[in-house]
């Protein structure tokens, strides 16, 4: 069954539900005051004939004119004595003459039926110096009440078909509105299926803005979905071109060695330097490409709360040593804790270092600052320094600023791609300051306490 389906019935089900209540509170609560209102009629009457009796002493019990006067047309006064002996009486209708009397000390009312007609019986206790000697009885046909009553059903069940017909036409036609886009972005995801093409949907004016939110998340889905085949295909075609160069060095070498390594010593040696330049710098790449692969997955953070000055401290001085250069590490205090991964941001600070060691001969400055909630870590070099129209590309996968430059360091150019990673990954922001002889400044903030998504 489909959602308009369901929410046309659901809709119309509950409001047939809610229109039976209705109904039947209204249905009773007529009858209730309009029988009220019929009976007080009687209920005056009756006391108002209790009372002439009294005052006159109980004379003139027996004369016809004391109930005349108060005769209706459907209706029956009588006086009953307490041997159930009819005293006096006016009326000519017969069902209600045949109406047993009750004698009682108290007023009482109640309603019967005769031939299918709703009759309302009303008497009243008739005391004589505190003895009981009667009733007063009036007797009423409700013909007029129930006639409004049947009038009142009518009309009740005449709007309540009504609002339903118009409930199901406008449920239908609301809920036609309502899961249009829906149904739109369903052949969206249908036609994305048979072509391979992604396609956003349209976003109309007259949508809600729960609907609208909904387009928008989808489109904004699609979106991102196209820039990341996009990516991902820009990646294959890259990693292709870079995989493709070792291999070719280490397939012309290997060819060479057959062809002459066996006799010349020369060609032999400056073949297996090259295939083993060539195969570590193909490892190298391998190793990135993995990482970066690793980091689309989940829990691929360790999260902890470490001192980032003694990770500083430790890395500065195993890269001082390994690489003979000074790495001068400032901070405010010596112990700057925050929450995340610290084998990560270790990597992270050691591939901004790296890169900061080969595109300098001066030292490198590694800065720890704090502000508020934020941890800033700086990585200056005063080096060659970086184009500012190069900076935006920085950190894609791949990216040369100086393919010459690139060769010569021997970098994979997926170093930056990878911090930028553990960087976002860490909820963090990365700046970059460079100018041309100058110098570079890598600037990253990251949130003391880590929250993850």
């Amino acid at each position: 069954m489909t959602l308009r389906s369901r929410f046309t019935l659901f809709t119309v089900f509950w409001l047939i539900f809610i229109l039976i209540l209705y109904n039947i509170f209204v249905y009773f609560f007529v009858i209730r005051v309009t029988t009220r209102g019929e009976m007080q009629i009687m209920a005056n009457k009756t006391d108002l004939i209790v009372e002439t009796l009294r005052k006159s002493d109980m004379e003139g019990i027996d004369d016809p004119k004391l109930l005349s006067d108060m005769y209706n047309a459907n209706e029956m006064m009588r006086i009953v004595n307490k041997d159930m002996e009819v005293v006096n009486s006016v009326g000519i209708d017969k069902e209600l003459k045949s109406i047993t009397p009750v004698i009682a000390n108290v007023g009482r009312s109640e309603t019967v039926r005769i031939s299918g007609q709703r009759v309302l019986v009303y008497s009243q206790p008739l005391y004589n110096h505190n003895e009981l000697i009667g009733v007063v009885e009036g007797i009423r046909r409700l013909t007029v009440l129930d006639g409004y009553l049947q009038i009142l059903v009518g009309a009740l069940s005449a709007t309540s078909v009504g609002a339903v017909v118009f409930a199901i036409f406008g449920t239908y036609w609301f809920t036609s509105r309502l899961t249009g886009p829906i149904g739109q972005m369903v052949q969206t995801m249908k036609e994305i299926d048979r072509s391979g093409k992604l396609h956003q949907v349209k976003l109309g004016r007259e949508e809600s803005i729960e609907l609208q939110q909904l387009i928008r998340a989808f489109n904004q889905m699609i979106d991102r979905l196209d820039r990341t085949i996009e990516r991902q295909k820009q990646f294959v075609a890259d990693a292709s071109h870079e995989l493709k160069t070792p291999l070719t060095v280490i397939s012309s070498y290997a060819d060479m060695l057959k062809r002459w390594g066996k006799d010349n010593d020369e060609v032999r040696d400056e073949a297996i330097e090259a295939i083993g330049s060539e195969t570590e710098r193909l490892k190298k790449l391998t190793h990135s490409m993995l990482t970066l692969a690793e980091a689309e997955q989940d829990e691929w953070l360790q999260v902890e709360r470490f001192n980032v000055v003694a990770v500083l401290r430790e890395l500065a001085g195993v890269l001082g040593t390994t690489f003979q250069r000074e790495i001068r590490v400032h901070a405010p205090n010596p112990n700057v804790h925050m929450l995340g991964d610290k084998d990560k941001i270790r990597q992270l600070v050691q591939i901004l270092i790296d890169n900061a060691l080969k595109y300098s001969k001066e030292p490198v400055d590694v800065r720890v600052r704090l502000d508020r909630n934020l941890v800033k870590l700086e990585v200056t070099d005063y080096g060659m320094g970086i184009a500012e129209s190069e900076i935006p590309f920085l950190f894609e996968r791949f990216y040369r600023v100086d393919e010459a430059r690139h060769r010569s360091t021997g970098g994979s150019g997926l170093g930056l791609s990878i911090a930028k990673k553990i960087v976002d990954v860490h909820g963090g922001h990365v700046e970059v300051f460079s100018k041309i002889g100058v110098g570079t400044t890598i600037v990253i903030q990251f949130p003391r306490n880590l929250h993850l998504t």
